[in-house]
């Protein structure tokens, strides 16, 4: 399969993730229990998730189709789909039930997926191995703001 076709189905798979995750979380960030945690101080403004995500899916996206056109493995597959499941959870986990400690667990054990696609794959990517850098680093964010949610509330 040609590579922009493969770009284009896990953009299509990325930006649906975030659209059902967006949709699980039922504003999950405009409520009254999420506006009144206390919540790090390091906590970005809101429009910030917005771009980062953005950004995020595009460039995982390009990631995903490098790898899929050289690595058709069950290995990726599985780290994929676990990866697609706990973005996509985490945010009725957190948001909707309310659920801070089991968000926190997930988003750990989603951290450490996405690590294991930068490190697994490194070799052979190269380079390219970069474009998933934004997404774990974000990941490393996100964890410090649900661990401090947690610690303090």
């Amino acid at each position: 399969m040609k590579l922009y076709k493969l770009i284009f189905i896990f953009l299509a798979i990325n930006f649906g993730a975030l659209a059902i995750g967006s949709w699980l979380m039922d504003n999950g960030p405009m409520t009254d229990w999420y506006i009144n945690l206390n919540q790090a101080p390091w906590s970005p403004p809101g429009w910030v998730f917005g771009a980062a995500w953005t950004t995020i899916m595009i460039c995982f996206s390009i990631y995903m189709a490098y790898l899929f056109k050289f690595f058709k493995d069950s290995k990726l597959l599985v780290l994929f789909g676990i990866q697609f499941v706990l973005n996509v959870i985490w945010n009725y986990i957190f948001f909707n039930q309310h659920l801070i400690g089991l968000g926190l667990i997930f988003i750990i054990i989603l951290t450490i997926i996405v690590c294991t696609f930068l490190v697994s794959y490194n070799r052979k990517l190269k380079i390219k191995s970069l474009l998933v850098l934004p997404y774990f680093l974000w990941l490393l964010i996100a964890t410090s703001l649900n661990t401090y949610i947690y610690l303090y509330n």
